[in-house]
């Protein structure tokens, strides 16, 4: 299995439109972040993990002209607002199966009305099918993906398992229950927004603490903002096996 982080930024990216912080200033490529989003390959098979503003760019950069599907975690902007450039896809390959809970389906219906609508009709849309889940185990073309019930404050999110790696995005919480989920992974990638705590994201301490429950063979941070510090300040304050993502990132397993 290989995966490729397509983006590691948090919900504005990094730089941030017209800020002058000192991140978003700097010349390193590993500063400079699009919104979360994972490529997952393995043998045939190609799924990406939310597809968010900058999706058209990511698609480009990562050569990708098939999908089998996409996973969503929850219905935030930098999450979803990409859906339209998915009709590349779907022209080649048909509708192309999305994948969430019912709430973020219902939500993607809303407000991408033109793709779902069958009275809406114009040859330049996308087609998608959308595939209800809930918090058990499903396949995606014969491979089996799991849930993996978190909060993001108050909001229900969906990190996912595939094999021995696991994605959690967006998180503030999980239960015992659901870490039972992260037991004997190669690889994490969760949720490090920034230092200082934060009501609907990890901090830096609580994905370290997370990475110290689990044990993972090793651990992948995104969704980082301009506030965690520059990258490679960062990366060298952190144990062995635990690492910055960044942009263009991949890693086999």
């Amino acid at each position: 299995m290989q995966i490729t982080f397509l983006g590691t930024g948090t919900s504005q990216g990094i730089p941030v439109i017209g800020s002058t912080h000192p991140v978003c200033l700097s010349k390193d490529p590993k500063d400079k972040r699009l919104r979360a989003s994972v490529l997952i390959q393995k043998d045939d098979f190609q799924l990406v993990i939310d597809c968010g503003p900058d999706f058209r760019m990511q698609m480009l950069n990562a050569n990708i002209n098939r999908l089998d599907g996409i996973l969503f975690t929850h219905e935030h902007a930098d999450h979803t607002a990409g859906l339209d450039d998915i009709r590349q896809f779907s022209r080649r390959n048909g509708a192309l199966p999305l994948y969430g809970h019912t709430r973020v389906l219902e939500n993607l219906k809303h407000r991408f009305d033109y793709i779902f609508n069958d009275a809406i009709i114009y040859k330049g849309k996308p087609t998608a099918s959308l595939q209800v889940i809930s918090n058990k185990a499903f396949t995606v073309n014969g491979q089996l993906v799991l849930p993996i019930d978190v909060k993001h404050g108050d909001l229900q999110v969906f990190g996912y398992r595939i094999d021995d790696f696991a994605y959690l995005t967006d998180i503030s919480y999980i239960s015992e229950k659901e870490k039972v989920k992260l037991k004997d992974l190669k690889v994490l990638v969760v949720d490090a927004l920034r230092i200082d705590p934060h009501p609907t994201h990890f901090n830096l301490q609580k994905a370290l603490d997370l990475v110290q429950d689990v044990q993972p063979d090793r651990a992948y941070f995104t969704h980082i903002s301009h506030k965690l510090g520059f990258h490679k300040q960062v990366q060298k304050q952190l144990p062995k096996s635990v690492f910055l993502a960044y942009d263009g990132l991949e890693i086999s397993l």
